[in-house]
């Protein structure tokens, strides 16, 4: 790694090992590598800040499955060297995927927007509002999307859904839009964790989905 110009970090979402792998990697590494994080939730700057270099820190998030979705989120923060941020996007660009820019916002632009959709989902089911059924069929008939929150919330897995806005709240707790409703807590703490354990808001056999969860 000593030579290499461009280092792509995709390791587990866990601040505390990678603060540890770019304080390694900023001491080992030549001067001028530029050190990227795929994070999906995590503060691009306290990761900056560890690897001592931060003007040559971004984020890089790719989108699962990344052979087949487009799209790369390229974040920087206060402290990055502009030019480092240009080029990253050509980067981004050459490889192939289109690259949209964002600042060191919780979630970025894809998750800040989405996660608090599949949070207030699941709120209404929470409350009793509608059932699961109708949540999922009203967004995909009357908002256009290709499956409705809750559907996408088990496709996603329900235990990273309340990772990370367990870590939102604990981070901007005077956000009013992160919350973390009761439901989710119970799912996951039952291992109903959507399609990756067979059961969460429906059944599921491998990567068919049943019927929802009465």
């Amino acid at each position: 790694l000593n030579d290499t110009d461009l280092i792509v970090e995709a390791i587990i979402e866990n601040m505390d090992l990678k603060k540890q792998l770019y304080s390694d990697l900023g001491k080992q590494c030549k001067p001028g590598t530029v050190f990227a994080s795929n994070t999906s939730s995590l503060s691009i700057t306290q990761m900056a800040e560890a690897s001592g270099r931060p003007d040559k820190f971004v984020g890089v998030h790719f989108f699962n499955p990344v052979q087949i979705m487009k799209l790369v989120e390229v974040i920087r923060t206060d402290y990055t060297d502009p030019t480092v941020f240009d080029n990253t996007v050509k980067w981004v660009d050459q490889i192939g995927k289109v690259a949209v820019k964002c600042g060191d916002t919780p979630g970025f632009i894809v998750n800040r927007l989405l996660v608090p959709n599949l949070i207030q989902a699941m709120l209404m089911l929470e409350r009793g509002d509608a059932t699961t059924h109708d949540i999922d069929i009203s967004m995909q008939l009357g908002a256009g999307n290709p499956m409705g929150p809750l559907h996408l919330a088990d496709y996603i897995g329900l235990d990273t859904c309340l990772f990370i806005v367990q870590g939102w709240v604990k981070d901007f707790p005077d956000e009013r839009a992160f919350v973390v409703p009761e439901l989710l807590k119970d799912m996951v703490a039952k291992g109903e964790l959507g399609r990756k354990s067979g059961k969460g808001f429906y059944e599921w056999n491998g990567d068919r989905r049943g019927d929802p969860v009465e």
